[in-house]
C-alpha cells in the first residue's frame, strides 16, 4: 500500500477491514517434469477458500498475508509482505509454516481485535479514558512540533540564520527562527497557549533545533537512497572547493531516473575532507556509496564525473580508477563544462597578443570599480555597468566583451570626460587618457570585434551544458553545432580583417599589419577547433550516444553502424546485442522517429507511448545515456549554496549542521513533495530518546 495502514484514518482502517483480503485472479504458471511426464501448475481460487488470511496481488503477480500486510508486527516474515509468494508447488507448506509463526498470530489477533472493544478495554473503563486522553494530548503535540518543524524547513530553505548570539527572552533580535515561530504562534492559538505556558518542552531550544535537523536530514536521505535504488541506473557527480573557513568540501551529488521518469541530481552529501589526495576522497566515496548501493548491485553505478584534476582523471591512481575497481561498469566523465572553460584559457591565454587583448579589457571594469565618483561618471554617460571578468568565470569575459563593443563610442565620450573634467586627480586623468586611446586602437577593435562574433558560440554552448535534461547525444550535437561556427568565424576572417582595415590614424605606437590580424585569428579560431576534437571526443562508452542521434537515422538505415554497436555492447554488458540491434534497425526504418532529438526525446516517446516492452533494450540503453551526467554542473550550484550558508560571519558552523541545512535548501522540492514529511520526522524524533512528552499514539 502506497500509504501504511496504520498512519491511515480510523474510518479508513475499519473500511479496510470490513473489505477484507483482495482476491484476483493471478497470472501463476509453473513448468515442471516429474518422472519424465512434463505437466504445468496453474492458479486455482481453490486456494483462496481453505484460508481466510490468504490475498492476492495482480499488479506483483503473487500470494500475501492480509493481517501481516496491515500490521506487520516486529518479526513479521518478509516474503508475505513484501516480495510475495509465487510457487505453487510449495504453497501449502508455506502456508503452513507461516501460520504457525509467532508473527502471524500476533497480526491476525490484532486485526480479529481491531475495531472492537479489548479485554482490557472492556474490564477497566478508566484504561479506555486514559488511552484517549493520552492519544488527545499526543495529537496536540503533534501538531505543536510540525508547526515548529515547518519553521525550521522554512528557514533551512531560505537559507536563513536559525540562532543567533543572544536568544534570550529579554532579547531585542532573538534570530528569524524565535521570530517566525512567534509570528505561527500569533495565527494558531494552540501553539500559542503551548509557548506561553510549558515548562517541560518548548521546542524552540538550541538542542530541539538540532535534533530536528538531524531527524529532517535522515528522512530526505532515506528518500533519496529510496528513489536512488528503485531506479535502474545510478551516477555520481563529485567535485571539491575549499569553504569559507578554509575546509576542504567534496560534493557528492546522484543523478538517476525516477519512478516518473524524470531525471533527478540530488545533492546526497558533503564530505568534509582533511586531505583531497585520490586514496581520502576514494574511501569516503565508496563509504557513501556502500549505503546506497546493496553489493549485488554494484553494476548499477554507470558513471563517475569530476573534474580534471590530475587526483581525479590518473589512469592508475585517480580516483576514478579506485572507485573503477570496484564498480567496473563506473565510466569516467571528465566535465564537459570544465573542458569548455579550458579550451578558451587555451585561446585567450598562448597567444601573447590576444593574453595582452583580455588584460587590457579586464582595466575597463577595474578602473571604476574603484572610485563611486568614476562609477558616477560611468552611469551618467554611458547608462551601464561594466562587468568584472574573471579567469575562473565560465563565461570567460563574454559580458565583458559584449557591453565594452556595443558601448564603445559611450566609453569613449565617458572617458574624455573624465579627463577633461578637472575634478579628478592625476592618476585618474592619465588612466582614462589611456583608456580613451586604447578604445580608438586598431589593433584592440580588431580584437574586441573577433571575439564578439566567438563568445556568443561560447556562451550558447556552456548553456546547453548546463542542462539537467542534456544527454551524450544531444552533447554531440551541439558540439558539431559549435565546430561549425567556429569554421564559419574562421572562413570570414579575411572579410573582417578587410571590413576593420581603413585609414588608420596617427601611429603613437607600433600595430600589427592587416595580415597579422589575419594571421592571429586563424590562430585563435584553429586552437579553439584542435581543442575543441580533443577533449570533446567521445570515449568508448559514449560512442554509443552516436546510435541515437536521428539526423544520422537515414544514413544508418542504409548502413547499420555495426561499430558503434560493437562498442556500446562492450562498454554496457548487460545489453543484449541480437536484440538491440533488431530494435534499431526498425527504429532506423521508421519516419516518425526521426524527429527526436537526443535520448531524452526518444526516451519520453517510449514511456508516453507505453513501448517500453517493446523496445526494452533501447529504453535501457536510452535510460544509460540519460544517467550518464555531462557536466559536474549540478555539484557547482551546490557550492553557491554552500557558500550562502557558510558566511564569513557564520564560519563556526559544525559540518554536520552544514549538511543538514544545505539539504533543506537545495532539496526544498523534495521535502515539499514528500508525503508525511512532518509526520515521519516526529516518529524519527520521538525515537531519538526517552522524552517526558509524548508523542506516540497508543
Amino acid at each position: 500500500m502506497k500509504l501504511p495502514f496504520t498512519n491511515r484514518s480510523l474510518e479508513e482502517r475499519k473500511k479496510i477491514k470490513e473489505l477484507g483480503p483482495d482476491r484476483p485472479d493471478l497470472r501463476i504458471q509453473q513448468q515442471a517434469i516429474d518422472r519424465g511426464r512434463a505437466y504445468t501448475r496453474t492458479f486455482s481460487r481453490s486456494c483462496y477458500d481453505k484460508r481466510t488470511w490468504l490475498t492476492g496481488c495482480d499488479v506483483d503477480n503473487a500470494f500475501f498475508c492480509f493481517p501481516c500486510l496491515l500490521f506487520q508486527s516486529v518479526g513479521t516474515e518478509v516474503l508475505w509482505i513484501t516480495t510475495g509468494v509465487r510457487d505453487l508447488k510449495h504453497l501449502s507448506e508455506k502456508c503452513k509454516r507461516h501460520e504457525c509463526s509467532h508473527s502471524h498470530l500476533d497480526n491476525s489477533m490484532r486485526l480479529h481485535f481491531f475495531g472492537r472493544l479489548s479485554i482490557a478495554e472492556q474490564l477497566d473503563e478508566g484504561y479506555r479514558i486514559g488511552i484517549r486522553r493520552h492519544n488527545e494530548e499526543v495529537t496536540k503535540n503533534r501538531h505543536i512540533l510540525s508547526r515548529i518543524i515547518d519553521c525550521v524547513k522554512f528557514c533551512g530553505a531560505f537559507e536563513l540564520a536559525l540562532r543567533l548570539h543572544d536568544e534570550s527572552e529579554s532579547s531585542d533580535k532573538p534570530g528569524i527562527f524565535h521570530g517566525l515561530v512567534d509570528f505561527v504562534a500569533s495565527l494558531d492559538g494552540v501553539l500559542k497557549e503551548h509557548l506561553e505556558n510549558a515548562t517541560v518542552f518548548k521546542g524552540t531550544s538550541k538542542t530541539i533545533q538540532n535534533e530536528l535537523l538531524d531527524c529532517m536530514l535522515s528522512v530526505v536521505r532515506e528518500q533519496i537512497i529510496k528513489e536512488a535504488q528503485s531506479s535502474d541506473f545510478l551516477s555520481i557527480q563529485v567535485d571539491e572547493i575549499m569553504d569559507i573557513a578554509t575546509q576542504s568540501q567534496l560534493v557528492l551529488v546522484l543523478r538517476y531516473i525516477d519512478n516518473k521518469n524524470n531525471v533527478q541530481e540530488r545533492f546526497f552529501e558533503g564530505i568534509s575532507m582533511q586531505s583531497a589526495t585520490a586514496d581520502s576522497i576514494a574511501t569516503a566515496l565508496k563509504e557513501r556509496l556502500a549505503a546506497i548501493l546493496p553489493e549485488d548491485h554494484k553494476s548499477r553505478l554507470i558513471c563517475q564525473a569530476y573534474d580534471g584534476a590530475s587526483v581525479m582523471r590518473g589512469a592508475k591512481a585517480g580516483v576514478h580508477r579506485k572507485i573503477q575497481d570496484v564498480y567496473p561498469n563506473a565510466h569516467y566523465i571528465h566535465c564537459y563544462a570544465h573542458q569548455l572553460n579550458l579550451i578558451m584559457q587555451q585561446a585567450t591565454s598562448h597567444i601573447s597578443k590576444v593574453r595582452i587583448f583580455f588584460s587590457d579589457l579586464s582595466g575597463f571594469a577595474s578602473f571604476f570599480s574603484i572610485s563611486p565618483k568614476r562609477t558616477g561618471i560611468l552611469d551618467k554617460v554611458v547608462a551601464h555597468r561594466l562587468p568584472t571578468s574573471s579567469n575562473i568565470t565560465w563565461n570567460f569575459h563574454s559580458r565583458a566583451i559584449s557591453t565594452v563593443f556595443e558601448h564603445k563610442e559611450d566609453l569613449i565620450h565617458c572617458f574624455e570626460s573624465i579627463r577633461d573634467s578637472g575634478d579628478f586627480d592625476p592618476n585618474t586623468v592619465r588612466e582614462a587618457g589611456a583608456f580613451a586611446m586604447l578604445l580608438e586602437d586598431p589593433d584592440f577593435n580588431f580584437f574586441l570585434q573577433l571575439f564578439h562574433h566567438i563568445m556568443p558560440h561560447v556562451d550558447h554552448l556552456y548553456a546547453k551544458l548546463q542542462k539537467r535534461n542534456i544527454d551524450a547525444a544531444h552533447i554531440r550535437e551541439c558540439i558539431q553545432q559549435f565546430q561549425q561556427d567556429m569554421q564559419n568565424i574562421r572562413n570570414s576572417v579575411r572579410s573582417m580583417v578587410e571590413q576593420s582595415s581603413g585609414p588608420q590614424p596617427k601611429k603613437r605606437r607600433r600595430t600589427l599589419s592587416s595580415k597579422d590580424h589575419e594571421r592571429i585569428a586563424v590562430e585563435v579560431c584553429d586552437t579553439i577547433l584542435g581543442h575543441t576534437r580533443e577533449r570533446f571526443s567521445f570515449t568508448n562508452h559514449l560512442l554509443s550516444a552516436t546510435l541515437l542521434q536521428g539526423e544520422r537515422f537515414e544514413q544508418y538505415n542504409m548502413a547499420f553502424p555495426e561499430d558503434a554497436l560493437n562498442t556500446t555492447v562492450k562498454a554496457y554488458p548487460m545489453l543484449n546485442r541480437s536484440k538491440l540491434k533488431t530494435e534499431l534497425s526498425l527504429i532506423y526504418s521508421k519516419q516518425e522517429f526521426k524527429a527526436c532529438r537526443g535520448a531524452v526525446d526518444l526516451f519520453q516517446l517510449f514511456m508516453e507511448s507505453s513501448l517500453e516492452e517493446v523496445f526494452s533494450e533501447t529504453v535501457t540503453l536510452l535510460k544509460l545515456l540519460i544517467t550518464t551526467p555531462m557536466t559536474t554542473s549540478e555539484a557547482d550550484r551546490c557550492f553557491s549554496t554552500l557558500k550562502r550558508i557558510k558566511t564569513f560571519l557564520r564560519n563556526t558552523m559544525t559540518h554536520e549542521r552544514l549538511n543538514e541545512l544545505a539539504m533543506l535548501s537545495m532539496e526544498k522540492k523534495l521535502v515539499t513533495e514528500m508525503t508525511q514529511f512532518n509526520q515521519r520526522v516526529i516518529e524519527k524524533f520521538s525515537s531519538l530518546k526517552e522524552r517526558r512528552e509524548k508523542f506516540m499514539f497508543k
